[in-house]
């Protein structure tokens, strides 16, 4: 192989690894805000942020996306209450800003977070019933 073929061969290189790190860059970042896990530490759920959307994953595929962090809040709670009434232990971690966020959506509606879960929890199984 001439040098000059070598040369244009690692430029091109260079420049698709460039383009790889600019699109890397450019991707929008993907925030974790809440983990549920078991004693092993398997991953049961999660919630991140990504493009200002809330994203509740379970069981490694995502479950919904949305707005309302106060919605996935309660759901990633009501997915690990599930697994305590079943006998299986778990541990549910969330960020401050999720927790906060979920408040305020829950305040500027007129409830506290708790009554908020309480109304999505009889939503669902009325849902469920339907």
């Amino acid at each position: 192989m001439s040098t000059s073929s070598k040369s244009r061969r690692d430029q091109r290189r260079r420049q698709e690894q460039q383009a790889a790190n600019k699109a890397r860059t450019a991707a929008s970042p993907v925030e974790p805000h809440a983990e549920l896990r078991d004693p092993q530490r398997t991953l049961l759920a999660g919630v991140v942020r990504r493009d200002g959307e809330w994203v509740l994953g379970m069981d490694g595929r995502i479950a919904g996306q949305t707005e309302s962090a106060a919605h996935v809040l309660a759901l990633i709670m009501q997915a690990g209450e599930l697994h305590e009434r079943q006998g299986k232990p778990v541990r549910l971690m969330y960020s401050d800003a999720l927790r906060d966020a979920a408040h305020a959506e829950a305040q500027a509606q007129g409830q506290t977070f708790e009554e908020f879960k309480a109304t999505l929890a009889e939503r669902l199984e009325a849902g469920k019933a339907n």
